[in-house]
């Protein structure tokens, strides 16, 4: 025998003793692998709901979550599913809208009134269109996963019941246009500044606000350097878990059963969470001296809505898809 092929012998000796040593390993070869790109970090509560999913579907799923954008870079999961160099990854409806101009609605102010109105429209025959569009794209939506609603947080000691309350005040909004407009949409004067920036402009007076959902809020202490919190509610924030549609049409349905279901649970409860969380900083905030009350929502709704209707972003909206989703609220 000559050296080579002993040293294939040993080898594929070494390979079959640890198979038998690591069956589990083994049979995780075998499974069809799910990776999944993530930009949440690993003590996010989301990142405990992918981790949930892939135990749930683990007899029939290789399934490696990937947070932090450790597996590809934030914003580049869509096109890495359609590239077939990914299988899974959540991807913000801002970047599915720049590929479908349709998906711009679920971006825009007073769309949903709340989580459960995110799911009822996802849950619906919309939710259906909105998915054949993704679908047609070569991603298949598997769930629309709740991050928190944006709240608006200020240092001036005013009282704001409308979006006329906030004419003439300065609120920090993140880059770019569609941002921006937001913070128009809420009746305020926006400007971009980076987020690590915030603290100290609201310290030094430079911005008079700024808006983010309640742990943001939280984490970043802002409730330090303000006076108040007004819950207008104004964005229900949500990213798409999604998985290639080529991926999904190969498996059989009872593979499709096990990952849908799995998903579904999990996000059930990762969105409680969320809830759970934003009402205990209410009582929180309040208990650090900031108001924190409800303005007239209704107000703030009309005029965003009004606002998104008349520009240029509602140009590519399915005519009639906003009173259908304002209905699946009522």
């Amino acid at each position: 025998m000559t050296t080579l092929t002993r040293r294939t012998a040993l080898a594929a000796a070494l390979a079959t003793s640890t198979a038998l040593a690591l069956p589990g390993a083994a049979l995780a070869q075998d499974l069809p692998t799910l990776r999944l790109s993530s930009v949440v970090s690993d003590n996010d509560i989301r990142a405990e709901a992918f981790a949930e999913i892939a135990e749930a579907v683990s007899g029939t799923f290789d399934m490696q979550v990937f947070n932090g954008a450790t597996l590809v870079a934030q914003g580049s999961e869509m096109t890495s599913i359609q590239r077939g160099n990914l299988e899974m990854g959540l991807v913000a409806p801002q970047t599915i809208a720049e590929q479908i101009p349709e998906w711009s609605i679920v971006t825009s102010a007073y769309l949903f009134s709340d989580a459960a109105h995110l799911q009822a429209t996802f849950d619906s025959d919309v939710g259906d269109e909105l998915k054949a569009m993704a679908s047609e794209a070569g991603i298949h939506v598997l769930a629309p996963v709740y991050f928190g609603t944006r709240q608006v947080n200020l240092a001036p000691e005013i009282e704001v019941q409308t979006p006329e309350d906030l004419n003439g005040i300065t609120m920090r909004m993140p880059g770019g246009d569609a941002w921006q407009f937001l913070g128009e949409a809420i009746g305020a004067n926006p400007t971009p500044l980076a987020y690590a920036e915030v603290y100290t402009a609201l310290q030094t007076g430079a911005i008079d606000g700024q808006d983010n959902p309640l742990p943001n809020d939280y984490n970043m202490k802002f409730y330090e350097v303000t006076s108040q919190i007004v819950m207008t509610g104004h964005l229900v924030g949500f990213d798409v878990l999604a998985i290639s549609q080529e991926l999904w049409d190969g498996l059989s349905p009872e593979e499709q059963e096990t990952l849908q279901s799995a998903v579904d649970a999990a996000i059930a409860t990762s969105t409680q969470r969320h809830l759970d969380r934003e009402a205990e900083l209410v009582q929180f905030f309040k208990d650090e001296g900031l108001r924190v009350y409800e303005p007239d929502r209704i107000a703030f709704r009309d005029y965003a809505q009004a606002k998104y209707l008349e520009s240029e972003f509602a140009a590519s909206w399915p005519e009639g898809m906003v009173d259908r989703i304002n209905a699946l609220a009522e």
